[in-house]
């Protein structure tokens, strides 16, 4: 059904201006900002869509179906959504541009007041930049002596081990932003964000390095879809 054959009060943006937009379902949310939909589909049908969980075509073996709720939706790279039929570049570009946003907003957060105030918004940060990306990717959060965010840079990419991770160049890149701390991170595509016993050996290896020159290794965080391990949390730091 068409938004405008709604009544006034069930239709996703009035009922935002009305009663706020906490009243409003993830779907509706998202059919303002889709704002129309596609001929023999109505932009709520097609923002239930997106949110379902993915399937995987029988006939083709390619991932189909949605991306699992609102946190799949915002992981996804602009190639994912290029597969959804009605997506065009309009449209997938307003959905880039909200994960954007929402980036540059725990970036100010974090820069504001000391990372550790905030560890869950830390972790969200790592999600929204890493958890995407297909292959594995090691980050560095640098921090001055408030522990506040100065940068994040990604580093390495590819299989991450004590023999692809450069200490000397995570060493030259503190210095470079006269960091007190760091925060690292990598991302596992596999979806389990478990430590291995290489990501173990590497945060060991970085910390004793990074010490020599007076630097701090808060945390080692390990990131996939929807979900975020904290080493130091763990007491694995």
């Amino acid at each position: 059904m068409p938004l405008k054959d709604l009544p006034p009060d069930a239709q996703p943006r009035e009922k935002l201006l009305a009663r706020g937009p906490t009243a409003l379902a993830d779907a509706e949310l998202l059919a303002i900002l889709l704002r129309t939909g596609i001929v023999g589909k109505g932009v709520l049908q097609m923002a239930q869509e997106l949110l379902d969980p993915p399937s995987i075509d029988p006939k083709t073996g390619n991932v189909a179906g949605g991306f699992g709720g609102i946190a799949g939706l915002l992981h996804t790279s602009p190639a994912d959504l290029e597969r959804i039929k009605g997506l065009g570049p309009a449209k997938r570009a307003e959905l880039v541009a909200v994960l954007e946003l929402a980036r540059r907003a725990l970036a100010q957060q974090l820069r504001e007041r000391e990372v550790f105030d905030s560890p869950d918004a830390v972790k969200q940060y790592l999600q929204l930049h890493l958890a995407a990306k297909g292959h594995e990717v090691f980050a560095v959060l640098f921090l001055d002596a408030q522990n506040r965010l100065v940068a994040m840079e990604e580093l390495f990419r590819g299989t991450l081990t004590q023999a692809s991770v450069y200490p000397r160049e995570v060493v030259l890149r503190a210095l470079h932003h006269h960091a007190a701390a760091v925060v690292l991170a990598h991302n596992h595509p596999s979806g389990s964000v478990q430590p291995s016993r290489a990501d173990e050996a590497l945060t060991l290896t970085l910390k004793t390095t990074l010490a020599l020159v007076d630097v701090r290794v808060l945390d080692h965080v390990i990131v996939a879809p929807g979900q975020a391990l904290s080493m130091a949390e763990k007491g694995l730091l």
